[in-house]
């Protein structure tokens, strides 16, 4: 069985944040965002986050944006030009245009947890994304770490 995790950075302190990841014996962060250095991101942001995982809980970390939505997708949802049914039906399609199966070898994701900034799975991406993951490969597990 292959163990994925989600994980979102927002409102969570980084002892918490770290806390989870470690817990969860989670082995790589897989970032996928689309700006993964926003000063928004406080402890979260790309470069800070690949050395506090190395240090704080022996991860490594990978920023892949082939997993983001792309800036405009992401705004049409943001500023209400599609809810979320159509902003979940075009990020699905965006994985496809893009061959996502193609290209991830689903095996190496084990023990890895995909990362964004949303609290909670529920109206995010990275659920998203490990769900059609999963749809391809019945063996995978997800875990979301809130």
């Amino acid at each position: 069985m292959i163990k994925l995790f989600t994980i979102g950075f927002t409102g969570k302190s980084a002892e918490g944040f770290f806390d989870l990841l470690k817990n969860a014996d989670v082995s790589k962060i897989v970032d996928t965002r689309i700006n993964n250095v926003s000063q928004l991101s406080g402890f979260a942001k790309g470069a800070d986050l690949k050395f506090f995982a190395k240090e704080i809980g022996d991860m490594s970390y990978v920023h892949n944006v082939d997993f983001a939505p792309t800036k405009e997708l992401l705004a049409d949802y943001r500023n209400k030009k599609m809810n979320w049914k159509e902003y979940e039906d075009a990020y699905l399609n965006l994985l496809d245009m893009r061959k996502i199966i193609q290209k991830v070898n689903v095996e190496d994701l084990h023990q890895n947890c995909l990362l964004c900034s949303e609290h909670t799975p529920e109206k995010c991406h990275r659920r998203l994304l490990a769900e059609y993951l999963k749809n391809v490969r019945n063996d995978i597990e997800i875990t979301h770490l809130i």
